[in-house]
């Protein structure tokens, strides 16, 4: 019989617990702390931000190896002063926006704030470029601007001529050709079409030194309308990479394109090589809903 010395197999199994705790592999694959956290808050009266983005986080939990948290407001969507949980910023690697006109209280802002200023990646949907809707001279004004802080978006809905070609209208979507290699644009197709209404950007945003990544293009627009980037990549002050994109109305989600943008862009991001495999459509069927009180 061979014997092994009781103090031998104690030192191995402290090795073991050590390497454990510090997240290195050990031939049982990476410990759950070693995977990204992805934090999603959501909060748009319209869009349907808390339904989408959930269907999104499970997907690349399911098949990307991410770890995610999606935090909403409270107790609905038209609940515009309570975003419980965002302490969870903090933890986060990578937080995703999506909303629209919230009025938070300075507690909240906090970690908001705490966030943008770490310099880790940011990304945001749609109506993000006017998240914040606080009164003319109220303490917290300056965040009606976090679009632009944030993302490189007009600073606010109706400024510099931030607005849209009506409710009637979709979208033609191509790439831009010069950024038709950037690894975000893996897969999407050269040109796709959304029902969503184009957001009127220009000529001011998103800042020259962004880049552009598609190109979107009124159809049926109630006023005379020009080309207007949706997507586009950026660095902002605090030195964070950006990702951000005018799209987001619920079934927009339905194409695959969008899909592929925002599975790439997640990638990207956090520096990861963007999938060479696509996983497959992500079923998404949430109808528009439009702002109900």
């Amino acid at each position: 019989m061979i014997r092994i010395p009781v103090a031998a197999i104690a030192r191995k199994f402290s090795l073991v617990l050590c390497l454990l705790a510090v997240g290195v592999s050990t031939g049982f694959g990476q410990t759950k702390n070693k995977q990204p956290l992805v934090v999603f808050v959501a909060g748009d009266h319209e869009y349907s931000g808390e339904q989408t983005l959930p269907l999104i986080a499970a997907e690349l939990e399911r098949n990307y190896g991410f770890r995610t948290r999606v935090i909403t407001s409270s107790p609905n969507q038209n609940a515009e002063t309570n975003i419980p949980g965002l302490e969870v910023l903090r933890e986060a690697d990578l937080a995703i926006f999506f909303l629209r006109w919230r009025q938070l209280p300075p507690e909240q802002l906090q970690y908001i704030d705490e966030y943008l200023n770490s310099g880790k990646p940011v990304m945001g949907f749609r109506t993000s470029t006017h998240a914040f809707n606080y009164p003319k001279g109220h303490a917290s004004e300056a965040w009606n601007a976090f679009g632009e802080r944030a993302f490189g978006s007009p600073p606010g809905w109706g400024k510099a001529g931030h607005t849209h070609y009506g409710h009637e209208s979709t979208t033609d979507v191509s790439v831009m050709a010069n950024a038709a290699k950037h690894p975000i644009l893996t897969g999407v197709k050269p040109a796709f079409h959304v029902p969503s209404w184009l957001y009127h950007v220009r000529p001011d945003y998103p800042p020259t030194d962004a880049t552009l990544l598609l190109m979107g293009k009124s159809v049926n627009p109630d006023k005379a309308a020009i080309e207007n980037p949706v997507a586009w990549t950026w660095t902002n002050k605090a030195g964070a990479k950006v990702f951000f994109t005018t799209l987001g109305h619920p079934e927009d989600f339905q194409e695959e394109g969008l899909q592929r943008l925002t599975v790439n862009a997640i990638h990207w991001l956090l520096a990861k090589p963007v999938p060479k495999k696509w996983k497959g459509k992500i079923d998404i069927q949430v109808p528009y809903r439009g702002i109900v009180k």
